[in-house]
């Protein structure tokens, strides 16, 4: 019995050892011997990982330094021609795919507008197969996996649990659907998630100023939030916590799709702020506000103001210092926010502290960053199976062939470590 647990054993060691690798040089690139000494291995096992993770190109070692005594060290780093991750989003309004390299650099990206509310899923699933075919056939590099961001809530087996504006795609797996359009092998199962989950682990780590602790709210035609508490996305019991678009700001408001009355989405959504200022599309609302047209004006104060009050609410019971604002606030920053901290500065009964409102710099494509970064997450933390899932990809990834009778869905959920939704790819 001793014989057979000690291989298991050794695989354990070996993979725990990667990830220290790939980790420390996630912070910064450095020599072996440096390496050695920040991760703790010796120099010789760190000198094998470092062999082994260049031979699959996860990783690249420079050429010698030149200044100094002694034998030159040459520094190592990831591979930014190495394999990929893959970032998918579908929400009510378009379709996004981007690819991110093992540096977490934007290597490709695509965005289409197509209203995926009176739309089948097998129809929304085949627009987002085929822009994430497009940038995964431009590279040509294996993709690690994938990561597919819902505006909804997304249970732990990869179902669209709740959508209001998406009720074609409500109780469907569309990650497994996904997956099998783009035939990725189970070792790259598809990773699902929240937009607004995405978008806040996206701002995580695009701006590390803004602390271990806030609250990112995703403005499109929904209002979603994902919290991080100590620089981990906080979930709830059920997977519904952040459902920021539902708070209820008036009981006598208008209708929601969720089945309430007068909540934060009916006042601040995309849909009502462009109605209520009468334009038709976001860029026609910027031109109208940097004219200061009149009802442009009113609709994003009306809009921040109710913002303001669901943020509050939520601030009070999560007492969570800081909020950035991404989606259609972050593009309206400026103009949104003063409405918006009237009523924060009213209602919220922690202390005001520097810097409590930012915007992402990430726009709207935080959400499909995001989903890239939480599988670059995962393979760094587990750099062992790398080169497993590009060697396993398979398929024509033009997206020329993809169709609804290629999504019908196949596999079950695989169980996994990783904080990421990972139904299985099908």
């Amino acid at each position: 019995m001793t014989g057979h647990r000690n291989p298991a054993g050794q695989r354990t060691v070996r993979r725990h050892n990667l990830s220290l690798i790939t980790t420390a040089l996630a912070a910064a690139p450095g020599s072996r011997a440096e390496l050695a000494q920040r991760t703790g291995l010796t120099k010789a096992t760190v000198s094998s990982l470092v062999d082994h993770l260049i031979a699959r190109a996860v990783l690249i070692e420079g050429e010698p330094a030149t200044a100094g005594v002694g034998r030159p060290a040459r520094p190592v780093r990831l591979n930014p021609d190495g394999p990929v991750a893959l970032g998918v989003e579908i929400n009510v309004d378009y379709v996004a795919a981007c690819v991110l390299d093992l540096t977490g650099e934007l290597r490709c990206y695509r965005h289409s507008a197509v209203d995926n509310r009176a739309g089948s899923a097998a129809e929304a699933i085949g627009q987002a197969a085929a822009l994430a075919g497009e940038v995964l056939a431009e590279l040509g590099q294996p993709p690690l996996g994938g990561a597919l961001a819902l505006p909804g809530v997304v249970g732990a087996d990869g179902t669209l649990l709740r959508a209001p504006n998406l009720p074609g795609l409500t109780g469907a797996r569309p990650g497994e659907q996904l997956a099998a359009a783009l035939r990725l092998p189970r070792a790259g199962r598809l990773l699902v998630d929240n937009e607004a989950n995405l978008g806040a682990l996206a701002s995580l780590r695009a701006e590390p100023a803004v602390g271990p602790d806030f609250v990112y709210v995703s403005g499109e035609i929904g209002v979603g939030a994902g919290l991080v508490v100590g620089g981990e996305l906080f979930r709830g019991t059920h997977g519904f916590a952040g459902e920021l678009g539902h708070v209820v700001v008036s009981q006598d408001g208008p209708d929601c799709g969720c089945g309430g009355r007068g909540c934060v989405e009916q006042y601040a959504g995309q849909e009502v702020l462009l109605r209520t200022a009468g334009q038709p599309d976001l860029e026609r609302l910027e031109v109208a506000v940097a004219a200061r047209d009149p009802a442009a004006l009113v609709a994003v104060a009306q809009a921040g103001s109710a913002l303001g009050v669901g943020l509050a609410s939520l601030l009070n019971v999560l007492d969570l210092p800081k909020v950035v604002l991404g989606g259609v606030y972050a593009r309206l920053y400026d103009e949104i926010t003063p409405a918006l901290t009237v009523q924060l500065n009213r209602r919220v009964l922690a202390p005001r502290g520097p810097g409590r409102l930012s915007r992402s710099p990430l726009g709207i494509d935080a959400a499909v960053r995001g989903a890239a970064g939480a599988v670059l997450d995962r393979a760094l933390r587990d750099p062992a199976g790398i080169e497993d899932r590009g060697e396993e990809f398979r398929g024509d990834l033009s997206g020329s062939e993809l169709n609804g009778s290629e999504l019908s869905g196949s596999g079950g959920s695989s169980g996994s470590s990783s904080p990421w939704r990972t139904p299985g790819a099908g």
